[in-house]
């Protein structure tokens, strides 16, 4: 195994530039394309929705120092689409049966995946078959992860605003998570407990809708990068630190991993700097990019989606230093089949994807010491823990 990813051509950006899979969408929305067939009729208007406001210091979840490093697998479990393009007609799940190359990996040490499926893969049996034979022998745990562009109800025009499900009307973005949570119990018997928006589109209705229907977890927050140029969240404010979502308490958030790998993050400055050379003019003249080089400042998330396995190793090493305890490896359920995604477009990219999986499983349980957690796993270490100080 090896500790470089393969690169792509599509991102020759450094990791402390969000990566295309990160965010499912292109750097330059402007290329974005939508093909929505009711664009003619009337539909539910979509605006921008407010700023999520970050989580008070009373909300943060802080484990036990004799709490090991914990590790879960989120995996968005969805359609095969560009990532350029977003249409209601794009609904073809074969890439779930390839997931059976990653479960292999986990099953040694432990790790029970959790897959956010989406509506096209919690309806048909191309992605139901797969998911509910490896559920039924605890293989797999199984969350929901919305799509808005392909769940209904259709009553929205697709545009760029309308695909992060947190700019929906109030009652149009509870209607689609209340279909989706309901034909995931219709073909898993099952209330899912794991909710993610797909594109990271959180919304300030979206706590409100997952308390309703049960669910008591969820993992939207991208740390420190602000989507609103692409008519996303503002999650600039927000780290990797867990926390509860909700007022009462009950509903969890675990932030994407990432972690600030640096100069100005030893001195205390990382997120400063990141929010004001992370715009779309400093991208331009390649300023993240300049400071990653220069050791001062990088942004690290832990995918093999364009993070190299030296580059989470690092992350990893940095985060449990100073104490951080909540470790979780997403990714792409369609990165495990060729030809889907920007990071496996071969073979050989495929092969590099699982040793990858591989290296890190071996790095986390044998360097670091790590145990194997499902997100419902730490939410309960979480409640243990109390809220902070």
């Amino acid at each position: 195994m090896t500790d470089s990813a393969q690169p792509s051509p599509l991102t020759e950006a450094p990791s402390s530039v969000p990566s295309p899979a990160m965010i499912d969408a292109p750097s330059d929305e402007s290329a974005l394309t939508v093909e929505d067939p009711r664009k003619d009729d009337p539909s539910v208007p979509v605006a921008l929705a407010d700023d999520i406001p970050p989580p008070d210091n009373g909300r943060f979840v802080h484990f036990p120092a004799d709490c090991p490093p914990l590790l879960s697998v989120i995996i968005d479990a969805e359609e095969e689409f560009a990532w350029d393009s977003f249409t209601r007609s794009a609904t073809s799940v074969t890439n779930i049966r390839a997931q059976t190359q990653a479960q292999a990996l986990f099953e040694p040490y432990g790790v029970v995946p959790t897959y956010c499926i989406d509506y096209p893969v919690a309806s048909q049996e191309d992605g139901i078959a797969p998911l509910r034979d490896l559920m039924a022998d605890g293989r797999c745990e199984i969350g929901a992860q919305l799509h808005s562009w392909v769940t209904p109800p259709f009553d929205e025009t697709i545009t760029r605003t309308s695909t992060f499900a947190g700019n929906l009307p109030k009652a149009l973005e509870l209607a689609k998570i209340r279909q989706l949570t309901e034909i995931i119990g219709e073909t898993f018997g099952i209330a899912p407990k794991v909710y993610r928006a797909g594109r990271y589109g959180l919304g300030p209705n979206t706590a409100d809708a997952l308390v309703q229907f049960g669910y008591e977890i969820d993992c939207s927050v991208l740390p420190w990068v602000n989507l609103r140029p692409r008519q996303g969240p503002d999650f600039s404010r927000f780290s990797t630190t867990p926390f509860w979502l909700d007022q009462r308490g009950g509903l969890l958030e675990l932030p994407v991993t990432a972690g600030m790998v640096g100069l100005l993050e030893s001195v205390g400055i990382g997120a400063t700097v990141y929010r004001r050379t992370s715009t779309p003019a400093a991208n331009r003249w390649r300023v993240p990019a300049v400071l990653s080089r220069l050791g001062f400042l990088n942004r690290i998330p832990l995918t093999p989606e364009g993070t190299t396995l030296s580059e989470a190793k690092k992350v990893t090493r940095w985060l449990a230093e100073r104490g951080h305890r909540t470790f979780c490896v997403n990714y792409h359920s369609s990165s495990l089949a060729v030809g889907h995604t920007p990071y496996v477009r071969n073979s050989r990219d495929l092969t590099a994807f699982l040793d990858w999986l591989s290296g890190y499983l071996e790095f986390f349980f044998g360097e670091i010491g790590g145990q194997a957690a499902t997100p419902g796993e730490i939410r309960l270490r979480a409640l243990g823990s109390g809220r902070a100080a």
